[in-house]
């Protein structure tokens, strides 16, 4: 329902103010107290009425310069409509937590949530309005940088993650002074570029789309995110910022998205590039109709709607939803009633980078880091145990991330400071840079190594390699790491490597060479912390990989809910004999860590699990019990995982499909028995005529620690 206020500025707003709403500038036109025409500005051809009409800008944050520009902005807009102040804050504003990926990896919804409602707490103290983000797309190919922002290849844990991220991030509606608005980000199907590379098409089905990749977008805006932003990417051969089937038809009708649809940065204009407009005026066109409300960076918007609008009573109309529809998130973040919305210096110091949200992010990272392997009990480590700290990211505070543009690598906590904490005896010898040697230093660090009993070996890509725009066709580590970590291998001695990323790899090598592995991803402010505590076991080790792990490149795209061949695979030695199957001829078809892996300091079973009945219906979900038994003389975590698979369908059906999780902490050897339930509707598909529903017939529900589970159950869906 549209407000008084909304209605009575629309009567008296222009058709330029209207317009003005529409268009989004970046923080550099916003220069001082007096902005002059020049600079940006001149550069993009407009003059200083644009400047005062723009409605919102992104990349400006922090109190008293959010002040200043609102201030200044007001003095000069007729009718007092506040300006928006939009930023990147993806995982963390200046407390900076594990990337999103990460968080995915904590197969825990309220750690994403916490995430989300901390950074959101920091940033509106700071002035942020609306966050870009979060990231919903699935993604299955580690080739794409952006993976980073994603919490992985699985429709059912995204969805999650998605609505936790959006509540977290916007609290309950309406919003107060501690929360901002979501924008999801990137409708649709920006993670599924060709060959993994950055902005390249993405050419998938309709029936694909809306069977995988859909839901995530789904369950945010069924959160009540109130924006959307387009993708750069085409999808069903239309640029999506163009595409009015996928905005009008989907995502307004469809999935009743009522909120704000913006642009990515020049996406209205790339659409000439694309080759379905042919000058900037024809993109502003296509991209009204298709619903686009914010013009961020194009100008398309600013330069041609108003001669447009003069001509074509529907551009005029299209003009109004939009500026309506901008007006009212106003109004919901409070603009018109306070358009400074509670800043102050004082509560922005109060605000941010206190001992709570550290705590969270520490939190956090403890509950993302997964432990890939580890042998013969390497760890955890006695903390009187001599350690040799070795590697790039051993000593540096370079562990933030990407998207932590106010995070401050220099006053991070590197991992050999946190571990100089608790770890009475190590020292510290990187023996090597990300990508770049000197054997002198590399062989004191093998030489100094031979001195300590343990060795932990800190490798990994610098922040700057993960992110938008850092898509790679090698996703082993840098061949100077690896030289430096076969050196430590012949040592003999009990060899720890930690890995830090912002995607997955392919650490085949580094399994062969190393003891244990521990997967530490970008961690975030207190990364260092969380590493030193699950070293010395203060922490288990909890974190789950939310995207499998490729043995070598040559498998990628590679991910647990594939469809089976018409000449599949077996599993057993029959495999070898028989030519003829979907197979590779120089590798297993198996990752080398399969979706859900993760291994604890506890030593988990099911001992047992039943189905409270074997048919499910409307009125009767799928409904299991389980009993879990920790036999270790060690405290652990794990995450019991269900999964399901339709024997028979209208469609292609995945092999396995996650439906249900739950993370379990149990004592030394204690039991704990759990329930899991998939309500009927969750077993849905979409048919060839692209509808969804839930189809009679034989079932079977798995359950284990990982995709790779083999413990089965059959069960069938009934209608009535």
């Amino acid at each position: 329902m549209v407000s008084k206020n909304v209605q009575d500025l629309m009567e008296k707003m222009t058709i330029q103010e209207k317009i003005g709403q529409l268009i989004q500038l970046s923080a550099d036109f916003f220069q001082g107290d007096n902005v002059a025409i020049t600079g940006p500005l001149k550069e993009a051809h407009l003059g200083e009425a644009a400047l005062y009409s723009a409605g919102s800008v992104l990349g400006i944050s922090g109190a008293q310069t959010v002040r200043k520009v609102q201030k200044n902005y007001l003095k000069h807009s007729r009718l007092g409509i506040p300006l928006l102040f939009m930023a990147d804050v993806v995982h963390g504003y200046k407390t900076i937590f594990p990337i999103p990926l990460a968080l995915g990896a904590s197969f825990d919804p309220q750690v994403m949530k916490t995430a989300s409602a901390t950074a959101a707490k920091e940033s509106a103290a700071g002035g942020v309005h609306v966050t870009f983000a979060p990231m919903v797309d699935l993604v299955r190919d580690p080739r794409w940088g952006r993976v980073m922002e994603s919490t992985g290849e699985d429709p059912y844990l995204n969805s999650v993650m998605a609505k936790a991220a959006v509540t977290g991030f916007q609290g309950t509606l309406p919003l107060d002074q501690n929360h901002i608005a979501a924008c999801v980000k990137h409708f649709a199907a920006y993670g599924a570029p060709e060959a993994g590379r950055e902005y390249n098409t993405v050419d998938i089905s309709e029936w694909r789309f809306r069977e995988q990749y859909l839901s995530a977008y789904a369950a945010a805006i069924e959160a009540q995110a109130l924006l959307v932003m387009t993708s750069f990417n085409t999808l069903f051969g239309v640029p999506a910022t163009v595409n009015q089937h996928l905005m009008r038809d989907i995502l307004r009708d469809e999935l009743q998205f009522h909120g704000v649809l913006i642009s990515d940065w020049d996406a209205i204009g790339e659409i000439i590039h694309h080759g379905v407009a042919g000058d900037l005026q024809h993109a502003a066109d296509l991209a009204l109709k298709a619903g686009v409300d914010i013009d961020m960076m194009s100008f398309a918007y600013a330069k041609y709607l108003a001669k447009a609008a003069s001509l074509d009573p529907q551009i005029e109309q299209l003009i109004n939803e939009s500026a309506q529809r901008i007006l009212i998130l106003k109004e919901q973040l409070g603009l018109f009633t306070d358009p400074y919305r509670g800043l102050s210096t004082e509560r922005e110091t109060e605000a941010t980078l206190t001992t709570e949200n550290l705590d969270a992010a520490q939190a956090a990272a403890e509950q993302s880091m997964v432990l890939l392997k580890n042998s013969h009990h390497t760890l955890p480590l006695n903390t009187a145990t001599a350690i040799s700290l070795v590697g790039p990211v051993a000593d540096t505070g370079d562990i933030l991330g990407s998207w932590s543009w106010q995070g401050d690598p220099d006053q991070t906590e590197t991992i050999a400071d946190a571990l100089a904490k608790q770890f009475s005896n190590f020292t510290v010898m990187p023996g090597t840079q990300y990508h770049h040697v000197q054997f002198s230093k590399l062989n004191d660090a093998v030489n100094a190594s031979r001195q300590q009993e343990t060795i932990v070996a800190v490798l990994g890509l610098p922040a700057s390699e993960s992110g938008e725009a850092t898509s790679m066709t090698d996703i082993t580590l840098p061949a100077e790491q690896l030289t430096l970590l076969r050196g430590l291998a012949q040592l003999n001695k009990p060899l720890v490597t930690i890995v830090i990323t912002g995607r997955p790899l392919d650490l085949t090598e580094v399994d062969a060479l190393s003891d244990a592995v521990l997967l530490a991803w970008f961690p975030g402010s207190r990364g260092g912390a969380a590493i030193a505590n699950v070293l010395s076991g203060r922490v288990d080790p909890s974190g789950r990989l939310p995207m499998t792990f490729p043995r070598n490149i040559g498998q990628v795209p590679i991910y647990y809910n594939a469809y089976n061949t018409g000449r599949p695979i077996s599993g057993t030695p029959a495999d070898d004999e028989n030519k003829y199957l979907s197979k590779y001829i120089d590798v297993a078809n198996s990752p080398l860590y399969p979706f859900g892996f993760g291994l604890s300091y506890g030593d988990f079973t099911i001992t047992d699990w039943t189905l409270s009945q074997h048919n499910v219906t409307p009125d009767q979900p799928l409904t299991i019990q389980a009993t879990i038994h920790n036999s270790a003389d060690h405290a652990g975590t794990t995450v019991v995982q269900l999964y399901t698979h339709q024997q028979v369908g209208e469609t292609v059906q995945p092999v396995k499909q996650l439906q249900a999780f739950k993370k379990v902490s149990l004592g030394a050897d204690q039991t704990q028995t759990i329930t899991l339930t998939v309500p009927y509707d969750q077993l849905s598909t979409i048919h060839s005529d692209l509808h969804r529903s839930t189809d009679q017939g034989d079932y079977t529900v798995m359950l284990g620690f990982d995709s790779t589970c083999t413990a089965s159950q059959p069960f069938t869906v009934a209608h009535q």
